[in-house]
């Protein structure tokens, strides 16, 4: 696609004032305009096409093949929020938001962009509080088949949409975990249910002596990280395991690496811990890594996933409370819980001798 690339003189608008409450309430209640907007700017690549120097609606809209007028609103509508901004002389910059919706960014939130405002989300968001009154999801009542079944059957294009997203949700997360575990005196890791193995592959790269397993559905682990199979740089210390960690862990290992499996029903969170804990060693180290919707940074962000988790599966987001109560009621020792980034905790716990 071609950039947009333009100089003319612009000064930057000023800020709008923060609003009093009345109008603050009237913008949440217009959210779903916000989302929209963004989802529409990530369809059309607006952030791809606009390049470091300042651009006209206009000279955008050749580009993403659009008309002039509703783009220009379209822009208007996201630079209010700091997604874009709008120059005194009519043309339109990056933020750092905007920049997030490039394809090309290390750290792009363009494909969870359009994962959270899927066409699916448009018809269940409407019905939170039933979910509410039951506690259950409404998402087979809309669509007659359970979420992951109407994914894969009906909405192929969302379920490629949704890989995307939390294929690249797990790689940008995989180098902080990473960083953050000390894998002193630890020769073998077992990631379970790690999804492709980005977590496993950034911590075999770090530590050369450890080996690791990746376990995962079977329809997951086919899709597992090109690093880890056969051929791929790390296949000499990595094994793929298929299977429903719910079922059982046929793995013995130093270290159990758990990230962000333990948010649907409690009987497949108490299920999944059983299965850890029957697998490991005394003594053994399991890390738990999940979002939590207290006392975190990301809340507004979390809190809204928690919602959609009950629409969509009947689970939810933990709370630093509940999760320490299910860990400990799985018989594991909790030792330090501690930040991975804004999104994530890590609960460190042993397996009791």
């Amino acid at each position: 696609m071609t950039t947009v690339s333009t100089t003319p003189t612009t000064t930057p608008v000023q800020p709008v004032p923060t609003p009093q409450p009345a109008m603050r309430l009237r913008e949440i209640v217009f959210g779903a305009a916000r989302s929209a907007a963004v989802r529409a700017a990530a369809r059309l690549r607006v952030a791809d096409a606009l390049g470091e120097k300042p651009a006209t609606a206009d000279e955008l809209a050749a580009v993403v093949k659009t008309e002039p007028g509703p783009l220009r609103r379209l822009l208007r509508a996201l630079s209010c929020y700091g997604i874009f901004a709008e120059n005194a002389d009519g043309t339109f910059t990056h933020t750092d938001m905007s920049r997030l919706l490039r394809e090309d960014d290390p750290h792009s939130l363009r494909d969870i962009s359009l994962w959270c405002t899927e066409p699916w989300t448009w018809e269940v968001w409407p019905r939170l509080d039933d979910a509410v009154r039951s506690g259950g999801n409404v998402f087979e009542d809309v669509f007659g088949k359970e979420f992951f079944d109407y994914l894969h059957q009906d909405a192929h294009e969302s379920a490629q949409v949704f890989n995307r997203a939390m294929t690249t949700s797990s790689m940008q997360s995989a180098l902080d975990v990473a960083a953050l575990l000390d894998l002193t005196g630890v020769s073998v890791v077992a990631d379970i249910g790690g999804g492709q193995g980005h977590v496993l592959a950034s911590l075999l790269e770090k530590h050369p002596s450890v080996s690791g397993t990746l376990m995962d559905l079977p329809g997951v682990v086919a899709r597992a990280d090109e690093r880890l199979r056969d051929g791929g740089s790390l296949a000499g210390r990595a094994s793929i395991v298929a299977g429903d960690c719910r079922e059982g862990i046929p793995v013995a290992a130093d270290l159990y690496i758990i990230k962000n499996i333990l948010e649907w029903d409690d009987d497949s969170t108490r299920r999944a811990l059983a299965s850890v804990c029957a697998a490991a060693r005394p003594g053994a180290r399991v890390v738990v890594i999940e979002n939590l919707v207290d006392d975190t940074p990301s809340m507004r962000f979390t809190t809204a996933m928690d919602l959609l988790l009950l629409l969509n599966v009947g689970g939810a987001k933990h709370t630093r409370q509940s999760l320490v109560d299910r860990l400990s009621g799985a018989g594991l020792a909790i030792g330090e819980i501690r930040p991975v980034n804004p999104y994530l905790h890590a609960f460190e716990c042993v397996v009791p001798g």
